[in-house]
């Protein structure tokens, strides 16, 4: 079996509201972080010449941009993001979206993945937009349809890998966001977890932002998360 390596599987947040603070932090962690994630407030802040700078850096991208519309819109907007040489993109777990999705991304080495429930969602969310189903009937109704489409993984929170991966199989891919480590304060995310019980529950990519992003040092806050993960890592092998 390949040894995982923890600095492949780190994704940081780039949640921050210009390209300059962007920047400043991607300075800040140096080479501790090789793969990131741009979300809606830096995409709109500054749009694609952002992921080419990042790739620039010689650094792997993730858009989360959560696509959901008609058809067409989301394959022609997919085809532009396989253009620019981003690895991963979100999109809503609703089957004509995810379909068109996959007719959009080609032959391209995009990796889709399906968005299941928002980490900051509960039961009591799920019964406001009137629907019935727990949070983790929910999570695998939507991983198992991104797998009949063709998605390559899904966003989950720390809470479903273990019941996600029986169901799935190893290669499909679990991201899982609302990452903390023990002690840190869980923010919005409602169902967060640390990066030990994310790995051992079978999660195969890991996105933290607020603890590296507002640590006094970012590079050393990446590489004790680097060092947690690793471990766990080796554990699950």
């Amino acid at each position: 079996m390949t040894k995982i390596i923890a600095r492949d599987r780190l994704i940081l947040a780039l949640d921050v509201p210009s390209a300059a603070e962007a920047e400043r932090l991607m300075d800040q962690v140096q080479d501790q972080i090789a793969f990131v994630k741009v979300g809606l407030e830096l995409y709109t802040a500054a749009g694609p010449e952002m992921i080419q700078r990042l790739i620039n850096r010689g650094k792997r991208v993730f858009l989360d941009l959560k696509f959901l519309d008609i058809e067409e819109t989301v394959r022609r907007a997919t085809e532009r993001v396989a253009a620019m040489g981003v690895e991963f993109l979100t999109v809503h777990a609703n089957r004509k979206a995810l379909a068109a999705a996959v007719k959009g991304r080609g032959h391209s080495p995009l990796k889709l993945l399906a968005v299941t429930v928002l980490t900051n969602f509960d039961s009591h969310d799920l019964r406001d937009m009137g629907i019935q189903l727990t949070v983790q009937e929910l999570v695998t109704a939507r991983a198992l349809l991104a797998a009949e489409v063709g998605c390559d993984g899904v966003v989950a929170s720390g809470e479903e890998p273990g019941v996600l991966r029986p169901k799935v199989g190893p290669r499909f891919l679990i991201v899982t966001p609302g990452v903390r480590p023990a002690g840190k304060d869980v923010d919005d995310h409602a169902r967060a977890t640390t990066p030990t019980q994310t790995i051992a529950a079978g999660a195969d990519y890991l996105v933290v932002g607020r603890p590296i992003r507002t640590a006094p040092d970012p590079a050393a806050a990446a590489a004790a998360i680097l060092a947690e993960m690793q471990a766990a890592f080796d554990a699950r092998a």
